[in-house]
């Protein structure tokens, strides 16, 4: 995992050090399409967890009530 810290922190340092003319293209063009696909990513869990059936109790079923003849 210390890979992982080392690589950020060498690709953030890489982006403070651009112009800011060239940032704002790098973060739109990179950025925002990460953020949408991790937005959608929770959105669809979101959904399956509200729709899955396991994560809502079956009701009691409710007692028959006696039919009289008329």
């Amino acid at each position: 995992m210390d890979w992982l810290v080392q690589w950020w922190d060498g690709v953030e340092l890489w982006v403070v050090q651009l112009p800011v003319a060239v940032q704002f293209p790098v973060v739109m063009i990179v950025v925002l399409p990460l953020c949408l696909g991790v937005a959608r990513l929770i959105d669809r869990v979101a959904d399956w967890g509200a729709n899955n059936p396991a994560s809502v109790p079956e009701p009691d079923p409710e007692p028959e009530s006696e039919k009289v003849a008329a």
